[in-house]
This record gives structure tokens, sequence and C-alpha cells, in this order.
């Protein structure tokens, strides 16, 4: 079993003291910390490599291309991708899902097509389907989820689809509930009626074994901060097929094969999408990330986060007025994250008693806002756990929610 006390000391940020507590950082699923393997391969190129990629003749730029696409073959080889070919780098999750609709789906989808969404999706799975819904006349549907299960209500899935339907967009894992969505049945049914699926599995490619080509979705998006990497370095995986048949957004340099005055005929997939000088250093951090996931292992990593929820659901179930959100039974349909609502406190409330226990947590909506209402409440708290973290920590968390009460009386 994973000792998550081994690995702390890989990530020199976890040793800090914050109002005179040693740091519990609980806000994984808004960025994870980064261990110094990923901080040093970042150095070693910029020192020793740093060049641009695909137009040099030279060595340094040969070894910083080798690096680079060399990162993508680690990309494709976590979610098992058919090829490297298959990842574009993008700057993130959500820029991912931002191309798959100015790409893919503005050149396909007409006035009349539906698109479906649900529920519990971050902002970034609903709003450039807003837009795009608007700008090209196209009904933008919802599947709701069981408010009081925490899980989408299948039930519903089969009356919302039809042949009007283009694209199905769902996350891997909730970032409010937790919840683990049953993909294969979703994108079977969906792929039934002919419509494509896109995954937003920014919650899940951190915690848990991702095979695309078991899934079989169509797109599949991820963030690489999320996952020890940097900030501003995402993956979108899409069917080569699909990517072959895609027109770019994006035009100017390394993206072409050949400009004349009057036309330009387009790279080959994947660098038709990658416009410009792309995220080098990102890439190596990513790839870096992706060597010390693998070095412990995806399916540890979930099984520590499977101990992590059931050592604390039933002690947070015990709470008086604590009402939790998602999946309240010890369940291997959820993450580590545990979001909640405290009667008598606002979020915001309980979220600054937990800093000065040195205990960093999310308080707000989310991204999560048409859950969040779905549930009847405006905000909520939300703990989120990742394989450096220890049940000494969960108790700490645990402690915080009492001293609350206590403060604030209730």
């Amino acid at each position: 079993m994973l000792d998550p006390k081994k690995y702390q000391k890989d990530f020199p940020i976890l040793a800090r003291r914050i109002n005179g507590k040693k740091l519990v950082y609980l806000d994984n699923a808004a960025t994870s910390q980064k261990p110094l393997t990923v901080v040093r391969a970042m150095e070693d190129f910029l020192l020793k490599h740093n060049a641009n990629v695909h137009r040099g003749i030279y060595a340094l730029s040969e070894e910083a291309t080798a690096l680079y696409e060399n990162a993508r073959k680690s990309a494709a080889k976590f979610i098992n991708a058919g090829s490297e070919s298959e990842i574009i780098f993008t700057r993130n999750a959500t820029e991912s899902i931002n191309l798959v609709a100015l790409t893919w789906a503005r050149q396909n989808l007409k006035a009349g097509d539906e698109i479906l969404t649900t529920e519990m999706e971050h902002h970034s799975n609903i709003v450039p389907w807003q837009i795009l819904a608007k700008e090209r006349g196209l009904e933008l549907k919802f599947l709701p989820t069981l408010p009081e299960k925490g899980i989408l209500d299948l039930n519903k899935l089969p009356n919302l689809l039809s042949s009007k339907l283009k694209l199905v967009c769902v996350g891997h894992m909730s970032n409010l509930l937790g919840t683990v969505n049953p993909l294969v049945e979703i994108i079977g049914q969906a792929h039934q009626v002919g419509a494509k699926v896109l995954v937003d599995g920014c919650q899940a490619a951190p915690h848990l074994p991702v095979d695309v080509q078991k899934l079989n979705a169509d797109f599949y998006a991820f963030s690489g901060h999320k996952m020890l990497g940097p900030t501003g370095i995402g993956v979108l995986w899409a069917k080569q097929e699909i990517l072959e048949a895609t027109e770019p957004i994006l035009g100017g340099g390394d993206m072409i094969k050949n400009v004349t005055q009057t036309e330009a005929t387009w790279n080959a997939v994947p660098w038709k999408f990658e416009a410009g000088t792309p995220n080098v250093v990102g890439a190596i951090g990513l790839a870096a990330a992706i060597d010390y996931l693998n070095d412990l292992g995806m399916k540890n990593i979930w099984q520590h986060e499977q101990k992590l929820v059931e050592y604390v659901i039933p002690k947070l179930k015990a709470i008086a007025g604590l009402n939790i959100f998602g999946i309240s039974e010890v369940s291997k349909n959820r993450g580590a994250i545990f979001s909640f609502w405290l009667d008598g406190l606002h979020p915001h409330d309980l979220a600054s008693i937990f800093d000065e226990a040195g205990i960093a947590i999310r308080a707000g909506h989310m991204c999560a806002q048409p859950m969040l209402s779905a549930l009847g409440k405006p905000a909520a708290t939300r703990a989120s756990f990742y394989f450096y973290n220890t049940l000494a920590e969960a108790d700490a968390f645990l402690d915080a929610i009492e001293k609350a009460k206590k403060v604030f009386k209730l």
C-alpha cells in the first residue's frame, strides 16, 4: 500500500508552515503540488537545451525537438492512445474543450443539431457549448443528476438520445461531487445514435488509470497542473480520423506545410493544431510528472484515495448539521473529493478557520453552479485529497470542522 509520508519529502512546499502550523494541502482538485523532479526537469531544459522546436538544424534545436516529442509519446502512453499523433498540446483542458468547439463542432454541427452535457459539469464543459449553441442555432440539453445520490440520472438518458444529437460532453469525475461517471455505458449509448463523445478528464487523469481506447471516447481532455505538472500545458486527445478530417482554427508558424500569397496547406496531425512556438518547457514538465505518476502506479494512487474515502466519509456523516454533496456512502465510484455544506456557516467563513489551522481547502461555487443550483446551495466547502495526503491530515481536516462549529457556536 502506498505510504504518503514517503512522498511528501519530494514536495518542498508541503514542509511549509502556515500560521505556525504545518501545511495541510487539500485543494488538489484545483491544482496539485509539484515534485522536485518536475521542477528540475524544467530547469535542466532551460539551462542546457533551450531552443525552438521543429525549426533549427543544430544540436540544441534537435535536442529540444526530441524532448518535446518524447513528452507527446509519454502523454500518449499514459492514456493508452493509439498513437502519439493523436495528442495535441494545449494550455489546459479548458483550451482543449474550446478547441473541439471551435474546430470539429463548428465545422460539423448545423442549426437544429443537439449537444448533450450534464448537470454536474465544470463550467469549462458548459460555457463553450452555450457560446456555440447561440452562434450556430444548436440546442443544448442537460442530463440531470439525482442530487440526493450524487450520480447522473441515467434513466433519463434514452429520452435524450436522437438522430439530432451530435455531441455528448461528460466529465470523467466531478470536481464538486467526486463522482466517477459510467463512461463506457454513456459512450456506448451515444455512439448508437451516431453522436461523438468528449470527456473532460481533468479530475480523473491525475487519480486513476485512464485508457481512452477502452473507453472508446472520441475526445479526451486533461490538464498538466492537476497531475503534478506545471500550469500552461494541457492535452487534447482525439481519434486520428477525426483529427485528419478537422480543419485548424489557429494559423501561423509550424502548423503549415506550404504557404503562398494566396493559400496555405497544413502540416500533418497533430502539428497542424499547434500554431506558433509551443510551451516546450511545460511539455517537459508534464513528461516528468507522468514519469513520477508511472513510478507510483495509477492503481496504487487510486487505492490510497479509496482508503481516504473509506476513512473520511463515515466521519463526515457523523458531524451534526453537515450535508455531504455527492455519494454519501463508501463507494468505488467516487474519488477523494469531499464537498459539503455546514448548517449555519457560509463556506467562506469555514475556509478562514481552516486557513488559521494551516489547512488549504476551497470555498465557493467550484465552477459548478448548475450542480449547486440542483443541490439548492449557493456554494460549497471542498477538501480534495491526493496520494501525498495522510490519514493524520484527514483528522486535521475533520478537527477543523469541529473547531469551526465551536467558534461559531453551532
